[in-house]
């Protein structure tokens, strides 16, 4: 009798063991991917009447990430991109008249505080005519804040109202302080104190990390790129031909004291990205 009473002492003090351990190794490395999967990719949070607590939502196998850049003209790879499963674009850049050379499809619009003037003069054709993309807006608090006083949110607010249907995400202050922190642990580097803010296509390159499973990137240049001799001459964007070239803009940003965006550096972070995650880089392709 003695002999089964301390066995079933060690048996639950076992049992007990282990579930200490796995509970601490769930608390420290977070839930599985299945299950973040299950609940909505946490940061970014849904603008809808009433609510803003719905968690964007969305697994893709393959995803296409499209550029903006003038790398776009004449790529001929609108077919291509297309075929995708998952398509994601930035800001405002358009796909009527350029279909042959980026594609008709929109499935994900990441888009800047500074892009909504944009989207809102061509209302009809974003909330309307393409009301089966899904909208993720992001900007600092000062402009998403909830409480009546950011100007943004307000407006993406009247938004969501008019057009119930279109999915209206933003991302929440809780991910822009991850960008920042996953801007730093790459480059050493304070966002804040070195006057630097991140593009549009760093948030539009973390989201497609944190829901596709491979991604296919279009148009974007490397960080050597404009170093170049026989680099090519093209646009900053492929929809204004008349605008300063890109590699200027690019050199412009990355040295800008206050105010501008790195976009060189941040190609060098999506090229360690990349030897990471399933990621490839077409027009014009990355040696990595």
């Amino acid at each position: 009798m003695k002999s089964l009473m301390l066995r079933c002492l060690f048996l639950i003090s076992l049992s007990l063991l282990l579930l200490f351990w796995f509970g601490h190794v769930i608390t420290r490395d977070g839930p599985p991917p299945a299950v973040l999967r299950a609940t909505g990719t946490r940061g970014y949070t849904r603008i809808s009447p009433g609510r803003t607590d719905q968690f964007l939502d969305m697994h893709c196998n393959h995803c296409a990430l499209v550029s903006s850049s003038g790398q776009m003209i004449r790529a001929g790879l609108g077919e291509e991109i297309d075929r995708i499963e998952c398509v994601i674009r930035m800001n405002n850049a358009p796909t009527k008249g350029y279909e042959k050379d980026v594609g008709s499809r929109t499935s994900i619009r990441v888009v800047s505080h500074t892009s909504v003037p944009m989207l809102l003069k061509n209302e009809r054709y974003y909330f309307r005519h393409s009301r089966n993309t899904t909208y993720v807006f992001w900007g600092p608090e000062r402009n998403m804040r909830q409480d009546g006083k950011g100007r943004i949110f307000n407006t993406l607010l009247k938004i969501a109202n008019k057009y119930p249907k279109v999915r209206i995400y933003t991302v929440s202050r809780e991910k822009i302080q991850y960008c920042d922190s996953v801007f730093q642990n790459e480059t050493g580097k304070n966002r804040m104190k070195t006057g630097a803010f991140l593009s549009t296509g760093f948030f539009a390159m973390i989201l497609a990390v944190d829901m596709c499973d491979t991604i296919s990137v279009y148009g974007m240049i490397d960080d050597n790129y404009c170093n170049r001799a026989n680099h090519s001459v093209v646009p900053y964007h492929y929809y204004e031909q008349n605008r300063i070239n890109e590699c200027r803009m690019y050199k412009i940003h990355e040295h800008t004291q206050r105010g501008g965006h790195r976009f060189i550096t941040e190609k060098a972070i999506y090229a360690k990205w990349a030897t990471q995650h399933k990621i490839e880089f077409n027009h014009p392709s990355w040696s990595l």
